[in-house]
């Protein structure tokens, strides 16, 4: 924005808030949620002019005129637009528009996203489509440049790469907020050149660094990596992780995601030890697009905050203001004041949180639960959709697992996963081997594994075990959605099955499905990036139900099995994953062999 045009708005402004000129917009008679304050105060008015909000006070009738629009708010409290302090769009299996309508009814009215999944799958080229659809959108949807693809340099192999000179051209773009989420901290604390750089650049522009320091360990790896320049971290699960961050100058950012339920043990921290709330912030991470439809988005998160023990005002200024003034966007949104975005939402009960009516940039665009405005759809191109290449149809023998000994028993490395968190336990278990191959062993709870090379063609299948899935039946699960090198995991009790998982999500060109004894139980089609669908995210609900559904057809219970199963080629979160160059036990970030 240019002087001039500023000068311009902030007249407008003052004439609207002076009573010189009517404002387009006044709410009237509503409890003023004043998260800047922390009070809560009846009876105020909000006038709007444009996209702003001009005056808060107890009476703004003499900013009404002829073409003001006038809402009684009857005694709603009006709340600032509910704010996603990090959260990754391709996790919700649909694009940014998609994503917008589905949450915009809910309150959301900004989201910082970082789409390091696209990155790892198309590189910068993929971000830059990122950005040019949060353009579009009726909301405020700021972008992180990703920081890490690949995650872990030399433990995989990702379908390209963004180095330092890639972040440096990103921080000049419009719409670019800061660095996403840090993941290589052992590069952090080893003082890895490139890493250092990337935050350079970030820093060198003003924009904020993201964190991601997924260990327990908070001795001397910690401080290093807080040394070393991450501003946030959403990856602590204990409180005493929510404690050492803050104590560190970290802003904590709590999840709550379809499977990351992360907020109540950490909110303890403020709860029990009386640490600062304004240094708490509220996300989502990873939410499923059937956690969407059916749970909301922030409003769920902001419900569940309360539900810890925090107060509305507490939970709601984690979700706002805290948020805003994180990433310096404190002078524009995060608050309902003087000069900031009018994005106000009007909610009869605070504890409930179920919001009625929510205005974005001045504008009413969705009330109870519909969106009100039209949200073309964003035009992919062609190569974004011919992102699965497996080089070959796949074949039981490519997921066998075979090894020196002809009969008896080793003992292996096995994935062991947790539910509802993303680390996983790095389990030795004692297998049977038969005939030089590992069978799998549906009674222990031990099933296949493989990670599937689907960006070069190369037809690289690595084959390991998970235990935790539970599967009762013969089965082959596979997705493309495998965070974050997003080749193809697939797991399950049947090599045939695990074949035609993989080979129909070939021909689909991404998404995940469920087999069992050749059939296809259920399947959602994401063929763009093999991460997303631009259908609705109802639909895409609908779909993705067919493969939770699928899970349970196959013995599992876990909640939402497919998203914990898209991280485990994940090889930056403890303690054991899996790549398309082998298992690596994330705690030391080397190889180790499947059979000890």
């Amino acid at each position: 924005m240019s002087a001039n045009n500023w000068v311009e708005i902030r007249k407008g402004l003052i004439d609207v808030a002076m009573g010189r000129e009517p404002a387009d917009l006044v709410i009237r008679n509503g409890q003023w949620v004043n998260v800047q304050s922390g009070e809560i105060l009846p009876n105020y008015d909000i006038a709007v002019k444009g996209e702003q909000i001009a005056f808060v006070g107890e009476d703004a009738s003499h900013t009404i005129g002829v073409g003001t629009k006038v809402v009684d708010a009857g005694g709603k409290f009006m709340v600032p637009g509910l704010l996603d302090a990090h959260m990754h769009v391709e996790s919700g299996m649909i694009t940014v528009t998609e994503f917008v309508r589905a949450v915009a009814p809910h309150g959301t009215t900004g989201m910082f996203v970082d789409p390091h999944e696209i990155a790892n799958v198309f590189g910068l080229k993929g971000v830059r489509l990122m950005v040019d659809e949060a353009a579009n959108q009726p909301v405020h949807v700021w972008v992180q440049m990703p920081s890490c693809v690949p995650s872990a340099p030399g433990l995989e192999t990702p379908g390209s790469s963004i180095g330092p000179e890639d972040v440096a051209e990103a921080m000049t773009w419009d719409g670019i907020i800061g660095l996403g989420e840090m993941m290589n901290f052992p590069g952090v604390f080893w003082g890895d050149d490139k890493m250092l750089a990337e935050m350079a650049e970030t820093r060198l522009a003003g924009k904020v660094i993201g964190g991601h320091y997924a260990s327990p360990d908070l001795g001397l790896p910690f401080h290093g990596y807080v040394a070393g320049g991450p501003e946030d971290d959403h990856e602590g699960t204990r409180k005493e992780d929510a404690i050492s961050r803050v104590r560190q100058g970290m802003k904590v950012m709590m999840r709550l995601g379809s499977a990351w339920h992360d907020v109540a043990s950490q909110v303890r921290a403020v709860l029990d030890d009386g640490l600062d709330p304004r240094h708490f912030i509220l996300c989502t991470d990873d939410s499923h697009s059937e956690t969407l439809v059916k749970d909301g988005h922030m409003d769920r998160v902001v419900r569940h905050a309360i539900a810890q023990g925090l107060s509305p005002i507490r939970a709601i200024q984690m979700a706002t203001i805290n948020t805003a003034e994180h990433f310096n966007q404190d002078r524009e949104m995060g608050m309902i004041a003087p000069g900031r975005f009018a994005d106000i939402l009007l909610v009869e009960d605070l504890a409930a949180f179920k919001v009625e009516s929510v205005y974005a940039k001045g504008e009413l665009i969705a009330l109870e639960g519909e969106l009100l405005v039209d949200l073309p759809a964003f035009p992919y191109p062609v190569w974004a959709t011919q992102s699965v290449n497996l080089g070959k149809p796949l074949a039981a023998e490519d997921f066998r697992l075979t090894v020196e000994k002809g009969n008896g028993s080793v003992v292996a490395n096995v994935i062991g996963v947790i539910e509802n968190q993303a680390p996983t336990k790095h389990l030795r278990l004692e297998v049977n081997v038969v005939d030089g191959e590992i069978p799998v062993d549906i009674g222990a709870d031990v099933a296949k594994i493989a990670l599937v090379e689907r960006h070069q063609g190369t037809g690289g299948v690595q084959v390991g075990l998970v235990s935790g899935f539970g599967f009762s039946e013969p089965c082959g699960l596979a997705t493309t959605v495998a965070h974050d090198s997003h080749h193809m995991i697939v797991v399950g009790t049947d090599e045939a099955d695990m074949a035609l998982a993989a080979n129909t999500l070939a021909e689909t060109n991404g998404g995940q499905v469920v087999v069992s004894r050749g059939e296809v139980l259920g399947m959602v089609e994401l063929p763009i990036a093999g991460l997303m669908s631009n259908e609705r995210a109802e639909i895409v609900a609908e779909k993705a139900a067919t493969v939770l559904d699928g899970f349970v057809k196959c013995g599992c219970t876990l909640n939402n099995p497919n998203m914990q199963m898209s991280l485990l080629a994940l090889v930056v979160i403890p303690e054991l994953r899996i790549s398309d160059l082998g298992l690596v036990d994330v705690t030391k970030f080397e190889f180790v062999p499947v059979v000890e």
